[in-house]
């Protein structure tokens, strides 16, 4: 067998867009369809920047704060979730609000709710400045402290240390969230559990995905962007379950060439906010490097699907019944 025939692509399945992210992404461009442009949306609606902008292209109006949205105006809040103040805040300036945030990560938030209910404690694993933790913990700011690893957990202060609970950004490693709840329960043998797993079932099969073939692999290319949280994970748990290299990149053009010197089996992932047609693009520009045999790595079968946010579909069962 020579070089060039020995060369293969390992592609992971599931890959690419959750259900959340498919919601969010519809939501946006239903609403433009339904109301016209512009329509306003707070933050990115998914961490991707091919996502954003073609939205873009379509009429969204991505904005950093609601304050920016003029009063009156058609708003999406973000599949990561938004804090009470920011709703409080669409609600004085008048806005039209149509709410994308997955429900994983609402569960997430009626759970802090819950807890600072009980007056726990609540260790919130995450990453901070992350939009979807800034939601989270705003649900209860005065009970919930954010740590952002293991080694953060010694810094942890409670007021009592048998009433502590922890929740977890939904899109963390999974591996690194157990090692941290495994450091915060050496310090606190009593913490209280989520009554559920909050990391979502996308980012634990992605990341499951990832882990069945790196050791196979010379080199894994994820496809996502920077600020895609599931996404840089992927790359970590790559390197960790025994890939020789991984890489982060949005699309197939920032694809390096030299990464594939000396490399026989590639492996390919996307994160949850990925589109699939940019994972197509990759493999056709391995193909063209003479990776042309494709085996897809099957670990999990996904068929969940979210309904569209209320708002939206009151508005277009309205249409509709008219």
């Amino acid at each position: 067998m020579t070089a060039t025939n020995s060369r293969r692509v390992l592609l992971a399945k599931p890959r690419g867009y959750c259900a959340g992210v498919d919601r969010a992404v519809v939501t946006v461009e239903k609403a433009l369809e339904q109301y016209g442009a512009p329509v306003y949306v707070r933050k990115q609606i998914v961490h991707n920047t091919h996502v954003v902008s073609t939205l873009e292209k379509r009429g969204a109006v991505f904005v950093e704060e609601t304050g920016e949205v003029p009063e009156g105006a058609i708003v999406v809040f973000s599949a990561h979730g938004v804090s009470p103040m920011v709703h409080d805040e669409a609600h004085r300036r008048q806005l039209k609000t149509i709410d994308a945030t997955c429900p994983l990560v609402t569960k997430v938030h009626k759970e802090a709710k819950r807890f600072a209910s009980d007056d726990r404690d609540i260790i919130l694993i995450g990453h901070t400045g992350h939009e979807e933790v800034e939601g989270t913990s705003g649900e209860a700011p005065e009970h919930i402290q954010i740590v952002d690893g293991p080694e953060e957990v010694d810094k942890v202060e409670v007021r009592n240390p048998d009433n502590v609970s922890w929740l977890s950004q939904t899109t963390l490693s999974v591996d690194e969230t157990n090692a941290t709840v495994d450091a915060l329960r050496s310090r606190f043998p009593n913490l209280l559990d989520p009554p559920s797993d909050d990391i979502c079932y996308a980012t634990s099969n992605r990341q499951d995905a990832v882990k069945e073939m790196a050791a196979e692999c010379d080199l894994v290319v994820v496809v996502g962007s920077e600020n895609s949280s599931n996404s840089v994970r992927l790359v970590e748990v790559a390197l960790e379950a025994g890939a020789t290299s991984a890489h982060l990149i949005d699309n197939a053009s920032l694809m390096d060439e030299d990464w594939l010197e000396g490399v026989h089996t590639v492996g390919v992932t996307s994160g949850a906010s990925v589109p699939d047609i940019l994972v197509q693009d990759l493999l056709d520009r391995l193909a063209r490097s003479g990776y042309e045999n494709v085996h897809e790595v099957e670990t999990a079968q996904e068929s969940l699907t979210f309904s569209l946010p209320k708002e939206l579909r009151r508005d277009l069962r309205a249409e509709s019944a008219g």
